[in-house]
């Protein structure tokens, strides 16, 4: 097949090529993988870049770039691509190809510096799903000689052991940057200095993380007793305007006529033993429980994760194995009541504590668990899995599931909105659009009632999402629709 880009991909790419470095926010569906192999291709035709290095989550680096090539073998099929996935040796041998596309998890990117050092060999590098680069908390600094001159640039600072490594070189030596992704602030604003230094070095936002929340935010109390920051009045204004020359949306609902997801949240309440063992949680910070096991813990985060974990309706015990106690299967009978009604239709279910996969699996022994099988997506896709268990963090990239179903279920729930977003897109109206399927698209929420799923999850994930749509409309280019 020939790539023909769509309008939409013809603003990416145009977008690109005028600029070095720069962030691509793309609806999930939108083609940015297609888009950014035609980037690629355009600057290697123009004798500008040689070899693309793509960051990208382990299931994406895996399958989604390697065959995104031989899709477009007309356009694309002379291009070699290398995984530098698995063992050490797997990866060396990967790296010796030589390829002119490279793609490799984030998890080993520390790795890959430390394999090159100095004869760092890619000139571009696109980071797919570029939120993973947000804990980067780094500053450059030079130091004076004594004759008053500046000596080199050095980095200082600490953050993620991924991002640290690489900014070591992102500066240096690549020429050209591609951020891309279509959740860029999944927690709020703060979530953009560390994806904005790999395009600048910090000359938009600051050249620290400190500067740049010492400028645009302040500290407040968290409701979890952690303190928080927030962004001040201004902002959010002051930090479009300063990333909009930069940054390009690309929203699907621009493009196509798509229904809005319909969602409904499916409430459930304790049974009195569980609400018990809750507000002992919640009140006490200990719990003990009909087994005879004693929960204890110490920090606020940990309360919040066990307390999440009772509303679905289990308990891990001890940490040191993992052992878990159940605590009640309301959300089981819920999803069994939810299957019946829903006339037999496939469910994609997302689920985030692993005794719940367990339970899942024994409550509907027809279920499938995606990684359990590597045959499972297309399975799915030809209607012969009635329900298909995925974990939000693994199943949010690189999962093509709109031909299988179009109903989710979350039978948990997790403050990250990144993975909120990307788990319904892989069955989202996007995908069911451009499959030409015309059917709405289902979101149903298992919500554990007078919980802080209820009380404090969901408010902040609509809080969050918001924020984040306000920001995205931002960096939209103005045009006429082809």
């Amino acid at each position: 097949m020939i790539f023909t880009p769509r309008p939409y991909q013809e603003l990416m790419r145009q977008f690109a090529l005028e600029r070095d470095r720069c962030n691509l926010f793309a609806s999930p569906g939108m083609g940015k993988t297609s888009a950014i192999l035609d980037i690629f291709e355009s600057r290697r035709l123009m004798g500008e870049a040689k070899r693309l290095l793509v960051l990208a989550p382990k299931r994406v680096a895996q399958t989604t770039w390697p065959r995104e090539v031989p899709k477009w073998h007309e356009s694309f099929g002379h291009l070699s691509v290398a995984t530098a996935l698995g063992t050490e040796s797997e990866r060396l041998a990967a790296l010796r190809q030589r390829a002119d596309i490279t793609t490799i998890n984030y998890d080993n990117i520390p790795w890959l510096v430390e394999k090159y050092g100095e004869h760092w060999p890619f000139d571009m590098v696109a980071s797919d799903e570029s939120t993973r680069l947000k804990g980067l908390r780094v500053s450059l600094q030079r130091k004076r000689r004594s004759d008053g001159t500046l000596g080199p640039e050095f980095l200082v600072g600490q953050g993620s052991t991924r991002s640290k490594a690489l900014a070591t070189v992102a500066h240096k030596h690549v020429r050209y940057w591609l951020n891309a992704t279509g959740s860029p602030a999944p927690n709020g604003l703060q979530d953009l200095w560390g994806q904005q230094w790999f395009i600048d070095k910090g000359r938009r936002l600051g050249s620290s993380f400190s500067a740049f929340a010492e400028r645009w935010f302040r500290a407040v109390p968290g409701g979890d007793g952690y303190s928080q920051i927030e962004p001040l009045r201004y902002a959010k204004a002051e930090i479009e305007a300063l990333m909009r020359d930069c940054s390009i949306t690309v929203d699907a609902k621009d493009w196509f006529p798509l229904e809005k997801v319909i969602e409904r949240e499916v409430f459930i309440d304790l049974p009195p033993k569980a609400r018990r063992v809750y507000n002992e949680m919640e009140k006490e910070w200990f719990a003990e429980l009909e087994s005879g096991h004693e929960v204890e813990v110490f920090a606020a985060g940990s309360k919040t994760q066990k307390l999440l974990q009772i509303a679905s309706g289990t308990i891990i015990h001890d940490r040191e194995t993992k052992a878990w106690a159940e605590i009640h299967d309301e959300k089981i009978e819920a999803l069994k009541s939810l299957k019946e009604e829903t006339n037999g239709e496939s469910l994609l279910v997302a689920y985030y504590h692993k005794a719940d996969l367990e339970r899942l699996k024994k409550a509907f022994p027809k279920a499938v668990y995606i990684n359990d099988d590597p045959k499972a997506e297309d399975k799915w896709n030809e209607g012969r899995i009635p329900m298909l268990l995925v974990h939000p963090a693994s199943a949010g990239h690189g999962l093509n599931l709109q031909h299988g179903g179009r109903i989710l279920v979350d039978f948990a729930s997790n403050y990250n909105l990144e993975f909120d977003e990307q788990v319904i897109e892989r069955i989202g109206p996007t995908r069911q659009y451009q499959a030409g399927l015309n059917r709405s698209v289902f979101r149903y929420r298992l919500v554990a009632r007078d919980t802080v799923e209820e009380l404090a999850v969901l408010p902040r994930l609509r809080k969050k999402m918001s924020l984040q749509d306000a920001f995205k409309e931002a960096m939209k280019v103005r045009r006429q629709r082809g």
